[in-house]
């Protein structure tokens, strides 16, 4: 037999550095509190850029001429009475900077261009305000850019230009050159037209600070404060009766104590997870409890194997105390917990480097919760199991029925 590793010396120091690590969790939640996203917190949550004007557009004429951009190109869908329905598309390869476009653009009758801003910036870097109409027409459609030597803009910049609002909570997106700002502004219930008004007055109060030629809404999400409410409910009772599905199944497959303790062990991932988000400021929104969601059952997954490893050497080794029992069944599935999840981790390694946004949060709370699921699987369930079994009457020696040896050739049974 292989050298067994005593994991059981660790039991207490790392229930101690748990209890640490989750009381940090809660105080944090009471002094700092959890930077809930749209999906749990009614309100408004509108991104934004400060960004000169590129350029602008205006159509005169009897025809419906709309504007569209994609990752490929900026196209012209003209239709209406006497037109064609026809779409008209300026590459970006072929056009590579604003002023190339705004010398072909004039062939489209009706259309006229004005230039604000270096006409040598590419034209693949400018964007519209996401709430601006497509429509064009003889108000100027703005194109907005981030300068190169533009110089970065705080967020406690925004929060001064938001003195009206004092609940705003502003968030920088990204690098700050790129001056991209998250802004959120709560709704109390109270109004019933809060959409609109709140978007309305974020607005005023950035053009006012800003100009409107330098402002781009890039998204802007509402969620009344009943859906929120709903939601944020609904959520509670989805975690709970995963809880309990999951210790009615350990229950029936296990004892009672192996039951209790893989839901300790569960409930320590989520609660470490929460920690995290809470000391990171990561947004916690309906993708942040997908992958708590996924981590409880990761780590139960885990946590069942070893646990049948246990029983499996309950019934060969009958008189091993049941603290030897997890140092021996730890040992045997030690290289199998590392390999499983290295491997996942790679995966989730590779969200984490190649996404952005709600998934890379995603892909950050798995790798948080994967490295604590093996560390409740080894030290935190077995550590349970390993005190209850103090108090029972057997001293810790579990009694399993002893797996009977198959006959041989001969032998009398």
């Amino acid at each position: 037999m292989k050298k067994v590793i005593k994991f059981s010396r660790l039991f207490l120091p790392m229930a101690i550095l748990s209890i640490v690590l989750i009381a940090s969790g809660i105080y944090g939640f009471f002094t700092r509190g959890i930077n809930f996203g749209i999906d749990f917190q009614a309100g408004l949550i509108e991104q934004i850029r400060l960004a000169p004007t590129a350029f602008t557009l205006a159509y005169q004429g009897s025809q419906t001429v709309t504007y569209s951009q994609n990752a490929t190109g900026i196209n012209f869908v003209i239709t209406g009475v006497g037109a064609d329905n026809e779409t008209i598309r300026y590459a970006f390869h072929e056009y590579p900077t604003v002023e190339a476009f705004a010398a072909a653009v004039t062939d489209i009758p009706g259309v006229s261009i004005r230039i604000e801003g270096d006409p040598s910036v590419p034209l693949r870097s400018i964007f519209p305000d996401a709430t601006a109409i497509t429509r064009l027409s003889a108000t100027p459609f703005r194109l907005h850019y981030v300068p190169q030597n533009a110089e970065p803009v705080n967020a406690d910049e925004i929060r001064e230009a938001l003195a009206d609002y004092p609940d705003a909570a502003v968030q920088v997106i990204g690098d700050p050159a790129e001056r991209t700002f998250q802004v959120r502004l709560s709704d109390d219930g109270t109004d019933s037209d809060a959409s609109f008004n709140l978007r309305a007055g974020l607005n005023a109060a950035l053009v006012k600070a800003y100009g409107d030629e330098n402002l781009a809404v890039i998204s802007a999400d509402f969620v009344g404060s009943r859906f929120s409410g709903n939601l944020a409910r609904q959520s509670v009772f989805l975690v709970i009766g995963a809880l309990a599905l999951i210790w009615l199944y350990a229950a029936i497959r296990f004892r009672w104590d192996f039951a209790l303790g893989a839901i300790i062990a569960i409930m320590h991932d989520a609660l470490i997870m929460v920690t995290f988000i809470i000391w990171t400021r990561m947004q916690f929104n309906s993708t942040t409890l997908a992958a708590i969601l996924t981590i409880i059952g990761y780590s139960i997954n885990d946590t069942v194997v070893v646990f049948d490893r246990i029983r499996e050497n309950m019934r060969l080794y009958p008189n091993m105390s049941i603290t030897e029992h997890l140092n021996l069944s730890q040992t045997e599935c030690l290289g199998r917990t590392i390999i499983t999840t290295i491997t996942t981790m790679l995966a989730v390694v590779s969200l984490f480097i190649f996404t952005t946004g709600d998934i890379k949060d995603f892909a950050l709370a798995l790798l948080i919760g994967l490295i604590s699921g093996v560390y409740s699987t080894l030290f935190i369930a077995s550590g349970f199991i390993n005190f209850v079994s103090r108090f029972r009457k057997d001293k810790g020696i579990i009694h399993e029925k002893a797996k009977s040896k198959p006959a041989v050739s001969g032998e009398m049974v």
